[in-house]
């Protein structure tokens, strides 16, 4: 894990937090078709290393270069076969191989050598373990969402604070809520119960994983909403030019912005609380609404 004060060095809107996302994007962009487990260590990496030396001095290149070194450390720990040429071949910067070289070395050194990381993957199979599940196709969806919305996280700051078996095990119960809701209690008890959940850092964990699942609903929501009705666009143009914000970057506009954004939010919570009502009805079954509560 990083250094505990790295968390609280990155202030929301500052230049380290967005130098951040740029190099975290360009890793998911290149390892999108590889083990999920390269882009996560190669994350794991990057963070490791920034809360050991802080930000490199601001050249444009810095961000390339530290991601495309991050990479070919972590398939280098995994024995990958990566062809560090296509990263480089989508009209970005152009490293030799010396440069690579050197940025590794720097990299291995802040982080002292230690290069087997504990990711939220060596508790996948553990806690799904206690789940019990009898059905393999089942088993490969719950294990494929939860990885889904590791990998998703990752980029979040919030999660940074945490250990990687509590970033597992609230992946895991997330993706039981949203695939398998009739046999969430059993699987919340079962983990509750495990030696490596702190049920305080557990909930933490869960919640501030939820605002981030709920807020790729809601770009997804915003992008159908702009496709479906053009005629909103208009709407907004006219708002903002009524009042005088033609630029989009006043406070007016960004607090209508966050309020759209809880408005949405709480039309999708609301679609998928009714739902699963409509689920619990055809099935004829009574179940209490699983919700994580302390």
């Amino acid at each position: 894990m990083p250094l505990e004060n790295y968390f609280q060095s990155l202030q929301p809107n500052g230049f380290d937090i967005s130098v951040r996302h740029e190099i975290i994007s360009e890793i998911l962009k290149f390892c999108c078709r590889f083990d999920p487990l390269l882009s996560y260590l190669a994350v794991n990496y990057l963070d490791r290393f920034l809360s050991s030396q802080g930000m490199l001095q601001p050249k444009p290149w810095i961000p390339s270069l530290l991601a495309i070194s991050c990479i070919s450390l972590a398939a280098k720990m995994m024995k990958a076969e990566v062809s560090l040429v296509d990263f480089q071949g989508d009209g970005g910067f152009i490293f030799d191989p010396q440069t690579i070289e050197r940025m590794e070395i720097l990299i291995l050194g802040a982080l002292k050598w230690r290069m087997r990381s504990i990711t939220p993957f060596s508790f996948i199979s553990y806690y799904m373990s206690l789940f019990q599940l009898q059905d393999p196709s089942l088993w490969q969806s719950l294990k494929a969402r939860a990885t889904e919305i590791i990998i998703k996280s990752q980029n979040d700051i919030k999660l940074l604070e945490f250990k990687p078996s509590i970033i597992a095990a609230s992946a895991l119960l997330y993706a039981a809520h949203e695939l398998l809701p009739l046999q969430y209690p059993f699987f919340r008890k079962a983990i509750f119960c495990s030696s490596y959940a702190n049920k305080e850092n557990l909930l933490q964990c869960y919640n501030a994983m939820q605002d981030i699942v709920m807020d790729g609903y809601v770009s997804v929501f915003d992008q159908a909403s702009s496709s479906i009705t053009p005629v909103s666009v208009l709407k907004q143009q006219f708002s903002s030019s009524e009042y005088g914000e033609t630029d989009g970057t006043t406070p007016t506009t960004t607090i209508r912005s966050a309020e759209m954004r809880d408005v949405k939010r709480r039309k999708i919570i609301n679609y998928c609380d009714n739902l699963t009502i409509q689920v619990n009805f055809s099935d004829s079954t009574m179940l209490r609404k699983a919700r994580f509560q302390s």
